[in-house]
C-alpha cells in the first residue's frame, strides 16, 4: 500500500514563497512519476507540474513556469515544490499523486495518469 504525505502550506502574503513536501511510503520512491496538482474553490483538479522517474524531465503548467521548481529530495522517498512569487490565483488545495505507469510524455498532465494521491495541502495567498 502507498502513502502520501503532503506538508508544508499555509498562509502567505502575494509575493511570498513556500515549499511544499511529499513523502511516500510503501514501495520504492525512485520508480514512481510523481506530480503535483491542484484544486482551488468550485473548480476541478489541475495539473501542476511533474517530474519524470529519473529527475531527468520535469514540466510544468504555464502559469507557474519560472515560479515553482518540482525536485526529488535528498532524503529518500520524498519530493517537493518550492514555490516563489506567490500570488492570490495560487490559493488552493495542493495535492502530492504518484504512479508506477509508464509512457511520461503526453500523459503527465492527466489525473488520470496517477495512481496514487496525497491528502492535500492548503496553500492560501493573501492580496
Amino acid at each position: 500500500q502507498v502513502q502520501l504525505v503532503e506538508s508544508g502550506g499555509g498562509l502567505v502574503q502575494t509575493g511570498g514563497s513556500l515549499r511544499l513536501s511529499c513523502a511516500a511510503s510503501g514501495r520504492t520512491f525512485s520508480n514512481f512519476v510523481m506530480g503535483w496538482f491542484c484544486r482551488a474553490p468550485g473548480q476541478d483538479r489541475e495539473f501542476v507540474a511533474a517530474i519524470s522517474r529519473n529527475a531527468g524531465r520535469t514540466d510544468y503548467t504555464d502559469s507557474v513556469k519560472g515560479r515553482f521548481t518540482i525536485s526529488r529530495g535528498s532524503a529518500k522517498n520524498t519530493m517537493s515544490l518550492q514555490m516563489h512569487n506567490l500570488k492570490p490565483k495560487d490559493t488552493a488545495v495542493y495535492f502530492c499523486a504518484a504512479t508506477t505507469r509508464y509512457g511520461y510524455a503526453g500523459t503527465y498532465y492527466s489525473a488520470r495518469y496517477y495512481d496514487y494521491w496525497g491528502q492535500g495541502a492548503q496553500i492560501t495567498v493573501s492580496s
